[in-house]
């Protein structure tokens, strides 16, 4: 459908952000006629007015010198422990999921459901698409403690299912610096790849992952424009609720809440 797949009831595009088009009425229409709620356009991708709206990006790889020296001692500290490498799927599909059930339960925010069948079905539509599977392996007993999946297109790749195995989160292991120290310096420096991305911004709110990327690897906000379409009968709903989606609790429906002011400049 245009480059845009069904995603938790929502269209979104599946390609590269740069290269996702303003939809005109008939294609959105017809999206939301196949089915799901809401379909979810962003366009105008790296654009120069600030907006409520945004991809986070990294499009300069500057090496470790260009990181404080905070950082860089983190860094250091989690080569000393862990290698990362790229794994075959089969890897990941028979190890990655005691980790990420391990990640999903200390997430601050509970949104989503997580189980095996879930997870799998995650890997199945991996399978049918270009991704990069990446583990994060314990020096000393060579065990697979954590994996990274990563989107890959023409000139640019998405960072996208992150999870470490709750012990190794802790101390002066620092996985997490390690991780995308090395999977910069392996798209940006290696690849010379134009950007990569951590996806748009978050509207569930359940990770800080977005905000320690640009604090301590310099990804910053690559600016776009966002128009949500809804079912009639959802666009209803939005507008009834709307001015009570800071009292809400249901998570699912404050996150459609949120991107709706977003969508509105109010958020």
């Amino acid at each position: 459908m245009n480059g845009f797949g069904l995603y938790r009831q929502a269209w979104r595009f599946e390609g590269a952000p740069h290269l996702e088009p303003k939809l005109h009425e008939k294609e959105w229409k017809a999206l939301l006629r196949e089915g799901g709620l809401m379909v979810r356009n962003t366009y105008g991708f790296n654009g120069l007015e600030e907006t409520c709206f945004w991809f986070i990006i990294k499009d300069q790889y500057e090496g470790l010198e260009g990181l404080s020296s905070r950082t860089r001692n983190k860094i250091n500290h989690a080569f000393n422990y862990f290698e990362y490498k790229l794994i075959p799927f089969e890897t990941l599909q028979e190890k990655g999921f005691q980790i990420i059930d391990e990640t999903y339960a200390d997430y601050a925010i509970h949104d989503r459901k997580m189980n095996h069948d879930v997870f799998m079905d995650y890997l199945n539509d991996c399978r049918q698409k270009s991704f990069d599977y990446w583990g994060i392996f314990d020096k000393e007993t060579q065990q697979m403690v954590g994996f990274c999946t990563v989107t890959l297109w023409d000139d640019c790749c998405e960072y996208g299912m992150t999870g470490i195995m709750t012990k190794y989160k802790k101390g002066s292991f620092y996985p997490y610096y390690g991780l995308y120290q090395h999977l910069n310096q392996h798209y940006l420096e290696q690849l010379h790849f134009k950007y990569v991305s951590d996806s748009a911004r978050t509207i569930t709110e359940h990770s800080q992952i977005q905000d320690f990327l640009i604090q301590n690897f310099n990804f910053r906000k690559a600016y776009c424009q966002l128009e949500v379409y809804y079912q009639w009968w959802m666009k209803i709903a939005v507008k009834l609720l709307y001015p009570f989606r800071k009292i809400i609790p249901l998570q699912r429906v404050k996150a459609i809440l949120n991107m709706e002011a977003m969508q509105r400049g109010e958020k």
